[in-house]
Formats: structure tokens, sequence, C-alpha cells
């Protein structure tokens, strides 16, 4: 345990504070989980952005956010219908009302949309509208046309089928063939340097308070004080137990505006991720020093505006069975760091889930970190994800592989797996097979029979308990044909999607 902190400021209560369409508005006197679409359509009456499932799932609430970030405006397409009013304390939002041009012209994305007949009923498109202008200030000032995975990355929030994808595609090539409108981000900048605070923030309606702590010792405090408060992230979790389980959330402690938190580094072996870094920060990094093991499940994970808000950190905090961090995270030997009044420390992942919906987290701890260690000589890392759809989906099973092999025998076999158990679990009956013998099909095929010891998978909409512990067994036979010694495969050649990514 290191040393403990203690605060520095107290929380101070004042009106969220945010810019929107070239203004500062100001927001009172309501719930603290209003959603930002609430507030558009009820309160400020620019319906323009519009509610489709509520869940962060079709993209007809998609709006682009900005926010200060080492001094640079960084924009980012969220879904606005799970994201909390007070969350947008000093940062700036935009919506489809913003890309009106001062002479009455359509934005270029917009024109593009029309030329290539992208629109059908028209509900969604303010959606797809601005999932396009987030690309188009991608590019704005270096001209460059999107690629082929940007814009299904981009469009991959937007499930409307109405019109057909063709269209929309043809029309994110289009758009940056039209002439072309600057974006003034340092007037953005200059209106979003006028707003920051230094001390926190507390909103408090009905006798339930929003934190908005800034440094991880108010943080640390807060949580000792308020062990039963609400810790909120990226709410593309808990955004969902309000407006789809009516929940009432209580005291809420928002680690956003911590920037402790939102920090990455390497250091000992490892990439250690603050909890407060988006789910799309942390995959484009991790993918730096793991291209092909993780570029497919980067592009596969949720949605580009879930990845946007949502957290690395809390993606693991939430420990749930289905999530498709987890399994290559332990699979690898990650560790969770964990932070409270009393110091920080720190374990591997796979100890911290205990059973269903419960981990090792103490009532007055955070997690601060995920510490995740880098390529290291021999080890042979891979990831499979198994759904129904190639973007946007929930795994039926996720499979994660991390084996260190030394002259054709297994030195020590990790594998672990996600939507086969309670928890992301080790398969450790079948790695027993494998530790220290040959790396052949006959101890693969020995392995594959183990697993029936290791897991006794549920029956679902996703998938049957029989198709979850054929298919897993079926994928460590696959990481077998592409890491063995003699003739391995391609990755391309055992890929259903190849073509679908590429």
């Amino acid at each position: 345990m290191s040393e403990p902190i203690r605060p520095i400021q107290r929380p101070v209560q004042r009106p969220v504070q945010f810019y929107y369409r070239g203004e500062i508005r100001q927001a009172q006197g309501l719930p603290n989980t209003r959603t930002v679409l609430q507030h558009l359509r009820e309160d400020l009456h620019c319906t323009g952005t519009k509610e489709g499932c509520a869940e962060g799932d079709c993209g007809a609430c998609t709006v682009v956010l900005g926010e200060l970030h080492d001094g640079r405006l960084e924009l980012k397409t969220v879904n606005s219908c799970i994201q909390f009013l007070p969350t947008l304390d000093g940062r700036a939002l935009f919506t489809v009302e913003d890309l009106k041009q001062s002479d009455g012209c359509l934005h270029p994305v917009q024109q593009a949309m029309v030329e290539c007949h992208g629109s059908q009923c028209g509900f969604c498109t303010p959606g797809f509208v601005m999932s396009l202008w987030g690309l188009y200030l991608k590019h704005d000032q270096d001209g460059i046309a999107p690629s082929k995975r940007e814009i299904d990355d981009a469009l991959s929030g937007n499930l409307c089928r109405c019109t057909g994808y063709r269209p929309i595609i043809d029309a994110a090539r289009r758009m940056g063939q039209l002439p072309s409108v600057e974006f003034d981000r340092e007037q953005v900048a200059q209106a979003l340097r006028g707003i920051q605070r230094e001390e926190p923030l507390a909103v408090t309606h009905n006798g339930q308070t929003f934190h908005a702590p800034r440094t991880l010792a108010q943080l640390a405090q807060l949580r000792s004080d308020l062990p039963q408060a609400r810790i909120l992230a990226g709410s593309t979790d808990v955004g969902l137990w309000v407006t789809k389980h009516m929940r009432d959330l209580g005291d809420i402690i928002y680690i956003g505006q911590v920037e402790e938190l939102r920090r990455m580094q390497e250091r000992d072996g490892f990439l250690e991720i603050g909890a407060g870094i988006s789910l799309e920060q942390a995959y484009g990094e991790l993918n730096k020093h793991y291209p092909q093991e993780l570029s497919e499940m980067w592009q596969r994970f949720a949605s580009m505006p879930v990845r946007n808000a949502g957290t690395l950190g809390g993606n693991v905090a939430n420990g749930s069975p289905i999530g498709d961090s987890m399994p290559w995270l332990i699979a690898l030997g990650a560790q969770i760091v964990l932070f409270s009044v009393d110091g920080r420390r720190t374990m591997p992942l796979e100890d911290f889930y205990i059973a269903y919906q419960k981990s090792a987290l103490q009532p007055n701890e955070i997690v601060q970190a995920v510490r995740v260690p880098l390529p290291r000589a021999g080890v042979q890392f891979r990831v499979y994800k198994l759904s129904k759809r190639f973007d946007q989906d929930i795994s039926a099973v996720c499979a994660a592989f991390a084996f260190t092999l030394d002259g054709g025998r297994v030195k020590e076999a990790r594998m672990c797996y996600g939507g086969m158990a309670a928890t992301p679990k080790r398969a450790t009956q079948a790695e027993a097979v494998l530790n220290g013998k040959d790396w052949s099909e006959e101890q693969v095929r020995a392995a594959m029979a183990a697993m029936a010891q290791d897991y006794a998978p549920l029956s679902d909409m996703r998938a049957t308990s029989a198709y979850r512990l054929r298919t897993a067994q079926n994928l460590l036979y696959r990481y077998w044909l592409e890491t063995r010694a003699e003739a391995p495969l391609a990755a391309d050649a055992v890929r259903a999607f190849a073509v679908a990514a590429a």
C-alpha cells in the first residue's frame, strides 16, 4: 500500500455550464439523470436529434461532444440518449442544428446525403449525418479521403437499414469532394477555456447529488464518504439502468473530470491505462502493440459512439460474463489497480472476479487503472469473437489465448473465455493438459475434451449450451492451426469476416 492522501477542495454547488450553438448555456434545477437527449428535445426544443432505442444502439440520437485535453479541442460522437446532462459541464455539444450554414445552404455532409439518396423516411438521417460529420472533421484539415474501415467504423452505431448502407457509404465518400466548410476549432476552444473550473462540481436535485471531482484525492475521499454512491464513467451501461430499468441511482460520483484517470503510460513491461480512458483510446493504443491480434476486436467492440464514451476501466469494473475485454486481458495476465484513501493495491485481473456481478472491490475503493502486459518473446496471443453480426453485437463466445511456446512445447498455457460461465473464466483443466506437453494436434484434442470439465455454459437467446461448448473447443483448435510449428495457417485463411474487415 502507498501512503494515504487527503483531499484539497470540497465540491461547489453551481449550474452545469456547456457550449451549445455559439454560446455558453447553463442548466440547473433538473434531475441529475436527465439525459442530454431529453434536455435537447424537451427543454431546449431542439428536436433534430431523434430518440429511437434509448439505449445507445440505434444511433438516431448521435451528437458530437467537444472537450479540451492538453489544451486541444477533441471531438467525438456519442449517444445522447444515455449521457446524463451534468456530464456536459465544461464541454461543447454539437447537434444536427449546428450544421446549417449562414447562407442557408446545407453542409457538405448533408448535401452528399441528398445527392447520393442516402435518406428514405428521414428519421434516422440526423444520426447518420452527425456520425459522418464526426468523420468529416477528422479529415477536414488534411484533405485525406476516409478509408473503407474508417467509414464502416463511423457508421457502426447507426443501425437503420431502410435505405441500405451503399448510398450512405457513397455519401461518406462524396462529402469530401464538395466545397469544404471550415470548422473554427479555436473559437470553440476559447469558449471552453472560459468555463473550465478547478474546483469539483456538485449538483443536487431532490436530495440526491451528482459529484464530479477533479482529482484522484477528491475522488477517493468522496468514495470513502459515500460508499453507496453510484460510480459513473462513460454511462454506456449505467445509462440504461435509468432509460430502460427506470432505476433510481441515488448519489452519483462521476470520474470523467479526474485528470489522473485519463493517463496512459508504459512502465515495467506494462501499458497502464487509467480508468477514465475511453475504450476507443485504449484499444487504439493497444493496437499499436498488438496490431494483428487486436485490430478486429477493436473494430467489433460495440460501436464508435459507445467506444468514445465507455471506458476500459468501466468495462473491467462491470465484470460482465459476456464482456469482450476481460478474456484477452486475463489471458495476457493483466492486472487491475484499485485505489482508496488508504492507498493503492494491485492484483491479477483474474482474481478480481469472485462470482456473478461480484468482485473484490471494497466499498471505499475505485478502479484506478488496468495494467496490460506488453508483447513478450515466445508468447503467441490471439483473441476471437463469435457473434451473429460483425458490428455492434454481443458475443455468444469470446475466446483468448496467450501461450508461451518453446521449441514445439507448451511452456505456459493461458486461455480465458467469456460467455461460458458466470464470470470471465480461465480453462484451467484444459491448460493443465497442455502445460509442459508437445504443441500437437493430439494434445490439443485432449485439451478440447477437458474443456467440458471447465465449463457448463447456459443456453440463452444468443446461443445454446451445446453450441457454446463446441465452438469454444473449436476455437482452441483454430488457435493451434494458426500457431502450430509446421504450416501454420494465415489469419485470413480462418477468419469468416476476412472480406468484411478488409
